[in-house]
């Protein structure tokens, strides 16, 4: 195995596409990865940083460039593309984020590349989870490689129907509180979401999911989100530099550790 310096030598930071629609919590969750709540930084391809107001100026007039790059002074290891505007059915926007996946997923400029992409589908609207744009994302994005994770985001939603589902039986609010993650789970299941986005029918499925609930609480675990992740990617030197970037999940790194 090489040396996580040399890796870091050779690729970079550990860079992540995040896909979703507005309010799907994809803020909240690279705040919880980084562990901060703090906002990002925002800097150009060139590495140039750009100002807030320069920022929302651009959102303003309803443009967004997948290029920026966010980093989080907390956990510079990571750099984050916000995929910006193609789910609300833009053929432009769309049009922009398939070209940048295409690009920074086979760049001979090794540093650019993307190594993962997180599909956020929150599940405050789980009746609505998959909609035009994960259909065509998943149909028509040829990621080359890179693993795309469904991230089923703020599931603590699920719980909230499942305490009232349990109330409903008859049970006594300790039980339904103790209930209610294990029936969120069922929902879950039988609403078959996984199972839907893992159709024959799209080409470019998602290689794996994970459910996240309360990440705006400090407490909140992103370890199965790493996990997955580390997993996907496959290439050892690729996992290595993913896990390098924990500097607060040390059982993440003693588990790989001591599995490799």
């Amino acid at each position: 195995m090489e040396p996580t310096q040399g890796i870091r030598e050779k690729f970079g930071r550990f860079r992540i596409l995040v896909v979703g629609r507005a309010n799907a919590g994809k803020t909240t969750l690279l705040q919880r990865i980084c562990n901060t709540t703090e906002k990002p930084e925002i800097f150009d391809r060139m590495g140039n940083k750009i100002g807030a107001a320069v920022v929302q100026g651009t959102v303003n007039r309803g443009y967004h460039n997948i290029e920026n790059e966010l980093v989080f002074r907390s956990n510079r290891d990571y750099v984050f593309h916000d995929s910006c505007g193609f789910e609300s059915g833009g053929e432009d926007e769309f049009k922009k984020m398939k070209e940048f996946v295409l690009d920074r997923a086979s760049t001979t400029k090794l540093k650019e590349r993307i190594h993962a992409i997180w599909y956020c589908i929150p599940m405050d609207e789980c009746h609505r989870a998959i909609t035009k744009a994960e259909e065509r994302f998943f149909s028509e994005c040829d990621t080359n490689n890179v693993p795309v994770i469904a991230v089923f985001t703020k599931f603590d939603a699920l719980w909230d129907d499942a305490y009232g589902q349990l109330k409903r039986s008859g049970l006594t609010r300790r039980e339904c509180s103790n209930r209610a993650p294990e029936r969120a789970r069922e929902i879950f299941a039988n609403a078959k979401i996984w199972d839907r986005l893992r159709e024959t029918q799209y080409k470019y499925p998602p290689k794996d999911f994970v459910c996240v609930a309360e990440m705006e609480k400090y407490t909140a675990d992103c370890v199965p989100l790493l996990e997955i992740t580390t997993s996907a990617l496959g290439e050892e030197a690729m996992q290595m530099l993913l896990i390098s970037t924990q500097r607060t999940n040390m059982a993440l790194c003693v588990k790989y550790a001591v599995e490799k």
